[in-house]
């Protein structure tokens, strides 16, 4: 999952990324509303943390731009104006979920997690397809069972691919989802990844979950 933090005092900015980036996620960060919408004309995101008193353009400035413009990515609101009536108008111009400054970082995960689990459909943190299971929260994956270890960034790419069970997902996609702008790899690392996750989840399982297609990418679903 890949989200994108806005927020114009750095020490914080630096806090929260590397807090997101700790569950797994993959990162960018920026400073105020121009470069935000800099970076979403470039990129797709899952969820966006962003701050509302920023210079140059405002946090409600930028989601009502992104909302105008069709943009549904989900907005996470962080301010340290706590009033009923700033976070009315925080919801009313766009944004999902609103915290106040300080937050509990525990929270602002919660918050994250409860966000991509509204826009994909999934009432709670656990996705499944056939024997396989994975537990956002809990960061565990068992099939059959049987519980699978996967690195940080193999987990990543699991939980993507069930989010999107059914979907055909091309090297791009993956890759633009997974890593940052200052990830610098070769250009076979969306390969050797699933590699590394199809050996762990289908090996030993007669029924194979990630299936290749040819010249396109890849798909997690029931054969």
């Amino acid at each position: 999952m890949r989200i994108l933090v806005v927020e114009d005092e750095k020490h914080l900015n630096r806090i929260i990324s590397e807090a997101v980036e700790d569950e797994g996620y993959s990162v960018d960060s920026c400073y105020n509303g121009v470069e935000a919408l800099e970076y979403l004309a470039c990129a797709d995101y899952d969820v966006i943390i962003l701050d509302i008193m920023m210079p140059k353009m405002n946090g409600l400035e930028v989601v009502r731009r992104l909302r105008s413009e069709g943009n549904n990515t989900p907005v996470l609101f962080l301010t340290a104006r706590d009033a009923v009536a700033d976070r009315v108008e925080g919801l009313e111009s766009g944004g999902d979920y609103y915290l106040t400054k300080p937050f509990d970082f525990q929270e602002l995960m919660a918050v994250v997690r409860v966000m991509t689990r509204k826009y994909t459909g999934n009432r709670s943190n656990v996705y499944t397809i056939a024997d396989l299971s994975l537990d956002s929260n809990t960061k565990t994956v068992t099939r059959a069972g049987k519980n699978i270890e996967l690195t940080a960034k193999e987990f990543s790419l699991l939980e993507y691919m069930m989010r999107n069970k059914g979907v055909v997902l091309s090297r791009e996609m993956i890759e633009n989802n997974l890593w940052n702008y200052d990830y610098e790899g070769g250009t076979n690392v969306v390969d050797v990844y699933v590699g590394y996750l199809r050996k762990k989840m289908d090996t030993g399982f007669s029924k194979k979950l990630i299936h290749t297609v040819w010249g396109t990418g890849w798909v997690l679903k029931e054969s």
